[in-house]
């Protein structure tokens, strides 16, 4: 099946083993905002492996006493990771807990809340990375391209995880809403819903992604050539600050979090979206998603289809911050860590780095 992520930039591949497991894969989440120490809710930092979420709340839930419904998280995380992470139980579990033992899963520890932690309510997580088998060439390029990450950010994909174990569950939703398949299960016909979103919008990105490399690669005599938007149009994206190209017409959004709005003055918007302020974002196809106008819309309404489904907008491009790179020569391992905003995938850095698809070491 062909890639729906193209990358921005062009490198050789570069070679590495990555297997996501506990040991080499830790993910750390950053609550939205500081618990208060009072309250009707417990809140519980705990540490897993080996676990989904689902499973996590299972086990609470089994020896709580409790439904798994009462028991607030604020994302999914995945369950060949070690990962660190935040629930919110009733106050009345406080003494129970204090006996809850697994194997899997350690209470780091424990504060109370006003509130039941929501899906959302999270700033984003902090990601801790082992790669294998890398040589000093290879390493010495992992260093400079996490520098141009660093300095421009990277285009925000849904990661392989979000399309099951074979990387096609949206064409299961592509044949239901076709008339081609039933599925009664809502949740699980929800779940395929919003990979073929997301799906739309990976090709949309990539497209996005295309253009904004011709510009970077062709002089201004060929982007004429290449491109029937008019001279002038196209010399004033050209000399946009940033490698993603903002069009006339882009639904944009102030970041990491803000209201929508459409792009009107394109050199102020561009240097707004150099300087980390707004981002431009990319269509989750549905009943109520907000479309962009003009010119981007011309590229957008290519990758618009009728989903059974809310819709919305997401940030196309993001800035993974506190980045850090350390090579162990002798082991020949590279360890990086870096914090991305909720909902962006960590693999998705990893295969702009890589250069290559990295599903099949998964």
């Amino acid at each position: 099946m062909k890639p729906d992520r193209l990358y921005p930039l062009s490198h050789a591949p570069v070679h590495f083993h990555f297997r996501q497991t506990p040991n080499d894969f830790v993910v750390t989440e950053i609550p939205l905002y500081d618990f208060s120490g009072r309250g009707e809710h417990l809140i519980v930092k705990v540490r897993k492996k080996g676990l989904t979420t689902w499973q996590m709340l299972e086990a609470f839930s089994g020896h709580l006493g409790i439904r798994v419904r009462d028991i607030g998280y604020a994302g999914l995380k995945d369950k060949e990771a070690m990962t660190i992470q935040y629930i919110s139980l009733p106050r009345k579990c406080e003494e129970e807990l204090e006996r809850f033992h697994h194997e899997k899963i350690r209470i780091l520890e424990t504060t109370r809340h006003d509130n039941k932690l929501r899906i959302g309510h999270l700033k984003g997580n902090r990601f801790f990375i082992r790669l294998k088998k890398v040589s000093p060439t290879d390493a010495a390029k992992i260093d400079s391209l996490l520098e141009w990450i660093g300095r421009n950010g990277s285009p925000n994909y849904f990661g392989w995880q979000r399309f099951g174990r074979d990387g096609d569950n949206f064409e299961t939703a592509r044949a239901i809403i076709e008339g081609e398949r039933t599925m009664r299960n809502r949740k699980k016909r929800d779940f395929l819903m919003s990979a073929y979103q997301s799906h739309l919008f990976n090709l949309w990105l990539s497209r996005r992604i295309e253009i904004s490399r011709l510009f970077a690669g062709l002089k201004p005599g060929e982007l004429v050539e290449v491109f029937v938007w008019g001279r002038d149009l196209i010399e004033r994206i050209r000399k946009t600050p940033h490698f993603f190209k903002l069009l006339p017409g882009d639904t944009a959004q102030h970041y990491p979090f803000g209201k929508l709005f459409t792009l009107s003055e394109l050199a102020d918007e561009a240097r707004r979206f150099d300087s980390r302020q707004i981002s431009p974002t990319g269509l989750l196809s549905g009943e109520r998603a907000k479309h962009s106008t003009g010119l981007a819309w011309e590229i957008e309404k290519e990758f618009v289809r009728e989903v059974p489904a809310r819709g919305g907008r997401r940030y196309a491009w993001i800035w993974p911050e506190d980045i850090e790179g350390r090579y162990r020569k002798e082991e020949w391992h590279y360890e990086l860590c870096f914090t991305l905003p909720k909902g962006a995938y960590a693999t998705v850095v990893l295969e702009m780095i890589a250069n290559r698809p990295l599903r099949g070491e998964e």
